[in-house]
């Protein structure tokens, strides 16, 4: 196996260039957890690997709850499902919490400050409320919990990974807050079989991919991985390429394609930023150009990034303007603007 089958094994694993998925539920919850700092791109993460979705059929799964967007394995925002949302935190939030205890001392907030917050949260949104960030500001500011600089974001933070506060559905472009217990339901796991079955969903969604990747993308310490591997390693293939071990779900290998299938992936997507080692991802012609290739929505020829792109949203389009690191022939410029007309679907232009 070399660097070009790692890339297209992990866009069929993460049902990239096989959507056989059709609610975003369920490819949240096959993914694990899926990078959505970036709104507007995330869904976009979402709709490109499932079959005929649109960017509001996400936004209403938001709403209804059957997705959440909230802290957690490293400092960002993910979605992930209800039904992970306990465990998957009560796993990561001890790490992130300790990875922002400098930031949280220079920004004056302490126990006694989180403990006014948080119950201040929670009392305002009693009754199955869900208030707009800022309703949330007035909340703590009547509560004596001072909002100034960055303290308002640390202090949602820090009740997201408290288990206070989730994501609930949008009041039109604002993002609101509900009470974590009204919907996340009731499921915790003791600390290893939580850690089993993280690694269970990243390798086998992700894969294939190394312990060194599982440790970025898990924001967990590398001696937690380790155990985490250790104990789901019997369930998954294992392969070697340059000395290097790779983890991945034991399903027969995918075919090569002999067509050129193109993609337009967001900003952050998981199949860029859920390696610590991003090198396979992209055609060796241009690891200069895409050395940033987490940060922009990227262009994917034959399961390869070759460039960025960037939309320009007017009043009743959007227009799509490619940045190629390279040429592509005549078959493969087809084959992108298939990719556009995707896109375009998924926007409902």
């Amino acid at each position: 196996m070399t660097n070009l089958d790692v890339a297209q094994q992990r866009i069929y694993n993460q049902y990239i260039a096989s959507q056989t998925l059709k609610e975003p539920h369920e490819i949240v919850k096959w993914m694990g957890a899926v990078q959505a700092q970036d709104y507007a791109g995330a869904k976009w993460a979402i709709g490109l690997r499932l079959q005929n979705t649109t960017d509001t059929a996400v936004d209403q799964a938001m709403a209804d709850g059957s997705i959440l967007r909230t802290h957690v394995l490293r400092p960002t925002w993910h979605f992930i499902t209800p039904a992970d949302a306990r465990w998957m935190i009560e796993l990561t939030a001890p790490r992130i919490n300790a990875f922002s205890a400098s930031r949280f001392r220079q920004l004056q907030l302490d126990s006694i400050v989180f403990k006014r917050s948080n119950d201040a949260l929670a009392k305002a949104l009693e009754g199955g409320k869900q208030l707009n960030r800022e309703q949330v500001m007035s909340v703590l500011n009547e509560a004596g919990v001072a909002t100034d600089d960055l303290r308002f974001i640390h202090l949602l933070m820090r009740a997201e990974l408290d288990k206070v506060i989730c994501s609930g559905g949008r009041q039109g472009k604002q993002f609101t807050y509900a009470l974590f217990d009204d919907r996340v339901p009731n499921n915790t796991m003791p600390k290893e079989e939580a850690l089993a079955e993280l690694a269970r969903r990243y390798f086998i969604s992700h894969g294939p991919a190394t312990l060194h990747d599982f440790t970025w993308w898990s924001g967990l310490a590398t001696a937690e991985t380790k155990i985490a591997l250790e104990i789901v390693k019997s369930e998954l293939a294992n392969i070697m390429i340059d000395g290097t071990e790779y983890w991945m779900s034991p399903n027969e290998l995918t075919t090569s394609n002999k067509a050129p299938i193109a993609h337009l992936l967001p900003a952050f997507d998981e199949f860029a930023v859920a390696y610590k080692d991003r090198t396979a991802t992209v055609n060796p012609k241009y690891l200069q150009q895409a050395r940033y290739v987490i940060f922009d929505p990227s262009i994917v020829v034959n399961n390869q990034v070759v460039g960025t792109w960037k939309r320009t949203v007017n009043k009743r389009e959007i227009d799509i303007t490619l940045n190629l690191f390279g040429k592509l022939n005549k078959i493969q410029l087809k084959a992108m603007e298939a990719a556009k007309k995707r896109y375009f679907k998924f926007m409902n232009i």
